[in-house]
């Protein structure tokens, strides 16, 4: 059973930054693909940045392209995502997710089915 923690959500003004963090366990994060999704209520969950824990290779989505960066710490079993520049319209919940590539390298967090493990989120809200 993996198990995903988020931290670091909060409130911020519009135009400036969080770091998110998910701690993963060893045997779950190790050659995984993990990945960063948010949802805010009535609307679709989008995944927006993924990574292949040993490869590399982060894969962003239009909305955060520029603005976000995620990263992982292989020590820690960590994921990171920076957000800078932040807007109110990336106020949501905020889940890391993992998932077996089978062997691939690239990570899309849009892959469907890819992601199978979630953690419980945490939120962020960006006021204007």
């Amino acid at each position: 059973q993996v198990q995903l923690v988020e931290s670091g959500g909060g409130s911020v003004q519009a135009g400036g930054s969080l770091r998110l963090s998910c701690v993963a366990a060893r045997d779950q994060y190790s050659r995984n693909c993990m990945a960063w999704f948010r949802q805010t209520p009535g609307k679709e969950r989008e995944g927006f940045a993924g990574i292949h824990t040993y490869y590399g290779g982060a894969v962003y989505g239009d909305s955060v392209k520029g603005r976000f960066s995620i990263s992982g710490d292989n020590v820690e079993n960590t994921v990171y995502l920076q957000m800078n520049r932040l807007k109110p319209d990336d106020s949501a919940m905020y889940y890391c997710a993992a998932g077996d590539p089978y062997g691939g390298g690239y990570c899309d967090p849009r892959a469907p089915g890819l992601y199978k493990h979630w953690g419980q989120g945490t939120q962020v809200t960006v006021s204007s």
